[in-house]
């Protein structure tokens, strides 16, 4: 099977309105659209879009408004599938020679005559769009801050116990993995699924703070306790009270607030800069590093006995490229995100996603992510494919070539710019009828289907990839039940 045919059937979903009122443009473009399987509803007014996109079933996915049409009407179009829900896309048509940009409520331009990879293109624009403007506006479920612990790998199903395992208790826990694995998410979860979870969840970062601050970010201070210390404050500790503390990046912590921390663990009691005044706290301490503490210890940048103190459940965060197979759920729960936060959605096609897992990820999770909300920005509700990612995300990766059936040829269509031909397949010196040409794809590719399932016509529709009522309709159109003995079983 060629890739037209392929991507031919997943458009079958696809319910466009066609506003286009040149004869010519409008057949040739039913006519293509039809091939791929698509439902093609044509409206001349508002109101005729207005009644496609109230109906309850066969809802419209996208709108093909000409350039050609007033702009007033136009107008009038665009704001009736604004206000309809689901939101259809929206696509400009145009000619080859047309210069347009999009305006920020259209999608793309549909330029005619149409190649089938730019079509194809938009098609799948429309349905990533229609899936988003579908999506749930329900409130964000605590579950959806730790997408980083997506999965089902064995390694993330070992997180995860481990996580189940010491949730309940007030252990310290020590997360330890190389940046952008998720230890903040671990941390969260544990605090979530604890007995603490109606208390904070108060975060510090050890090595983002100057060591001469950190004593006053995490124990607070008294009025006058040093230059700029005009009024009194509470520390992290008190603001964690019956809660969660999570202390990351505890390897870059000086050797001297190590003491400090190390009495802390000891004693479940510290005084505020500046003050004598002894304060006991009921606080859990997670920790989290990326460094190697034991190396830090034999090197002296670290405290043996914090250590211990810390490391009584010690969690090790695999990086992402030991956990493989959980990229492609992670790509999903990170495209739902931003489909959630309304900034957009995209797709990668299998091709990309296996490439993606074929990276090393030096940054691991967090690499992931910005790459998913980049690709979101270049390509807005489209689908990416190999050759769109980024060059060092494919390296050592073979582009797959076209087939000669990936490309619809050009026709003449009125207006277009004369002259460009098509890679393949080519398009004859004295050209061609594009209608009977598809006509008679279709046909030959119904009949195969028919002969090889013994006329049986819903399992021909099955190999088809597309409803019977649809296969029906085609054997009825183009008379194919004279040829062939046939049950609809």
């Amino acid at each position: 099977m060629s890739q037209l045919e392929v991507e031919a059937q997943s458009f079958k979903c696809n319910v466009i309105i066609l506003a286009e009122p040149d004869t010519e443009r409008r057949d040739y473009l039913r006519h293509v659209l039809e091939f791929l399987d698509c439902d093609v509803l044509e409206a001349s007014t508002a109101a005729e879009v207005a009644d496609y996109a109230e109906r309850a079933e066969q809802q419209p996915t996208s709108l093909f408004v000409s350039v050609d049409m007033a702009d007033d009407q136009r107008a009038e179009m665009m704001g009736v599938i604004a206000a309809a829900s689901p939101r259809p896309a929206a696509f400009l048509v145009a000619d080859e020679r047309t210069q347009l940009t999009p305006s920020g409520d259209m999608l793309g331009v549909v330029k005619l005559p149409a190649h089938f990879d730019h079509l194809a293109n938009l098609l799948h624009k429309a349905q990533v769009y229609s899936e988003s403007q579908r999506q749930g506006e329900g409130p964000r479920r605590p579950v959806e801050l730790f997408r980083s612990l997506s999965g089902n790998g064995r390694a993330t199903r070992r997180i995860n116990q481990m996580i189940e395992q010491v949730a309940g208790s007030d252990a310290t826990v020590l997360v330890l993995g190389e940046s952008g694995t998720g230890k903040e998410v671990v941390a969260r979860k544990l605090h979530y699924h604890s007995n603490r979870r109606g208390k904070p969840f108060v975060p510090v970062n050890c090595g983002a703070i100057p060591g001469d601050l950190l004593e006053s970010e995490l124990f607070g201070h008294e009025k006058g306790a040093f230059t700029g210390a005009i009024t009194a404050r509470q520390g992290r500790f008190e603001l964690a009270e019956g809660g969660t503390l999570f202390l990351d990046e505890i390897g870059d912590m000086s050797m001297h607030m190590q003491v400090k921390l190390l009495r802390v663990l000891q004693e479940r009691t510290f005084e505020r800069v500046g003050s004598n005044k002894t304060i006991h706290c009921d606080v859990r301490i997670i920790a989290a590093t990326h460094r190697n503490l034991e190396l830090a210890i034999e090197g002296g940048k670290f405290r043996e006995d914090l250590f211990y103190r810390l490391n009584v459940f010690p969690i090790e965060m695999a990086p992402l490229r030991d956990r493989v197979e959980d990229i492609p759920v992670l790509i999903n729960d990170l495209i739902r995100r931003i489909e959630h936060e309304k900034r957009g959605s995209v797709r990668l096609t299998p091709a990309a996603v296996t490439a993606l897992q074929h990276y090393r990820w030096p940054g691991n999770v967090r690499e992931l992510a910005n790459l998913i909300e980049r690709l979101a920005i270049l390509y807005p509700y489209g689908v990416v494919d190999l050759h769109d990612l980024p060059e060092k995300f494919r390296a050592g990766i073979q582009l797959p070539a076209l087939d000669a059936g990936d490309e619809l040829p050009e026709v003449s269509v009125p207006g277009a710019v004369p002259g460009t031909v098509a890679s393949a397949p080519r398009l004859p010196n004295d050209g061609l009828d594009l209608k009977a040409h598809l006509s008679n794809m279709e046909q030959n590719l119904i009949r195969q289907a028919l002969d090889e399932c013994d006329g049986v016509v819903a399992h021909a529709a099955k190999k088809l990839k597309m409803r019977r009522t649809t296969l029906v309709e085609k054997l009825r159109k183009y008379g194919l039940h004279r040829g062939h003995e046939m049950t609809g079983v």
